[in-house]
């Protein structure tokens, strides 16, 4: 896969904070990225070094083998950041085009709209949007120069559950037709929907970049679900770490699974499962304690 964009060993300071710690990071073509963690953890400072719109204090920051600074490097490239101001008198389709005629390979005004779900707005005045359709817009924007990347920084903030998944949507469809996406999100789940590689952040650093698959198999407890007239008895068997309410969280579900048929205590609906996104974010980022999870 070739390589779009690119982090070398960058730290960026700002006076005394080091809001990036010497984080080496690729992002390669045809992917969707999921970049977590908490606040402070420098993604938004990371979306801003590879947009050119800050210098790294040390280390080398590439954009399509080019310096983001130079505009040229971002000529493929699409953003939207966590809040995009629009002009309240011109209407969804002059927004749209002025945008567009930017770029040389341009989506058509229609075509983007109807994806986005914006075709039945184009008339409408910015200003007398909801603040939800003001969002949807604002995503839309960063694909309509046909980029090869996306950075998005916090795209469904502020969407109901209903809007969130139209965009969703979207992103799928643009990704399919080749675009390459990175986006920040609070919403787990939306990483979890979207992502095929996930980079978790904390205090500036990467302490996690894998699959997502990969990044939910750091984390080795275990979710068991049971009902048993002796909770107390299943709670007090070898390996559970927590539980509460016929839920038992484990560090071996293999031998406690063992340990609860030799006990003799009668169970019943017993259910495993693997650690969730949330679960490893937490995990991996140390606050809070896995445990207070359940």
């Amino acid at each position: 896969m070739t390589v779009l964009a690119s982090l070398d060993h960058v730290t960026r300071t700002f006076g005394d904070i080091v809001a990036v710690d010497d984080v080496s990071l690729e992002i390669h073509s045809g992917t969707i990225l999921g970049l977590l963690g908490p606040n402070g953890a420098g993604k938004t400072t990371v979306i801003s070094l590879l947009q050119g719109l800050r210098r790294a204090t040390s280390g080398t920051v590439r954009l399509f083998d080019g310096n983001p600074i130079d505009s040229r490097s971002r000529q493929l490239l699409g953003s939207t950041p966590q809040e995009t101001a629009l002009p309240d008198s011109l209407r969804v389709g002059e927004v749209i085009d002025f945008v567009g005629a930017h770029f040389e390979h341009r989506v058509p005004t229609a075509q983007l709209a109807d994806e986005f779900g914006l075709g039945q707005l184009l008339r409408r005045q910015t200003g007398s949007l909801s603040g939800g359709q003001r969002r949807r817009l604002s995503v839309a924007l960063a694909f309509v120069g046909n980029p090869a990347l996306v950075l998005l920084d916090e795209p469904t903030t502020g969407l109901d559950v209903d809007a969130r998944r139209t965009l969703w949507d979207a992103l799928r469809a643009q990704h399919e037709r080749g675009a390459t996406v990175v986006l920040t999100s609070h919403y787990l789940e939306e990483i979890e929907a979207l992502a095929e590689r996930v980079v978790v952040m904390g205090e500036g650093r990467v302490l996690a970049d894998d699959t997502l698959g990969g990044v939910l198999a750091r984390v080795g407890v275990r979710l068991v679900r049971l009902d048993s007239p002796d909770a107390d008895g299943v709670a007090a068997l070898p390996g559970v770490v927590r539980h509460e309410a016929g839920s038992y969280v484990v560090q071996d579900s293999d031998a406690f699974l063992v340990s609860l048929v030799n006990s003799g205590i009668p169970f019943s609906s017993l259910t495993v499962r693997g650690a969730t996104l949330e679960e490893a974010f937490l995990s991996l980022t140390q606050t809070p304690t896995l445990q207070d999870v359940f």
